[in-house]
C-alpha cells in the first residue's frame, strides 16, 4: 500500500551558510598567487647548451631573487588562508 508523504511546513528560516574563506582571504590569496608567478617568471631564462655556455644562468636574479620571492609568496598564501579579520570574529 502506498504511504502518504507529507512535507512539514515551518516558518523557520534555513540557517545561514558560513563559508570558511571570506573576501579578504581570497584577496590575500590572489596577491600571493601573483607574487608566486612573479618569482617563477624571474627564474625563467635561456639555458646553456653543449656548444655555448650562458653565464646568465648564475645571475642573482635567477638564483636568489626569484626563488626567494616565490618562497615568500607561498608563505603569504598560507597566511592568506588562515587569516581571520576582527569583524568576522564578532559576527
Amino acid at each position: 500500500m502506498a504511504q502518504k508523504i507529507t512535507k512539514k511546513i515551518t516558518s523557520e528560516k534555513e540557517p545561514r551558510v558560513i563559508f570558511p574563506l571570506h573576501r579578504i582571504n581570497l584577496i590575500l590569496m590572489g596577491i600571493a598567487g601573483v607574487i608566486i608567478v612573479l618569482g617563477f617568471l624571474l627564474m625563467c631564462g635561456e639555458g646553456s647548451t653543449m656548444e655555448n655556455f650562458n653565464p646568465e644562468i648564475f645571475s642573482t636574479r635567477r638564483i636568489i631573487v626569484g626563488p626567494t620571492l616565490a618562497f615568500l609568496g607561498f608563505i603569504f598564501m598560507g597566511f592568506g588562508i588562515i587569516y581571520r579579520s576582527k569583524k568576522e570574529d564578532k559576527a
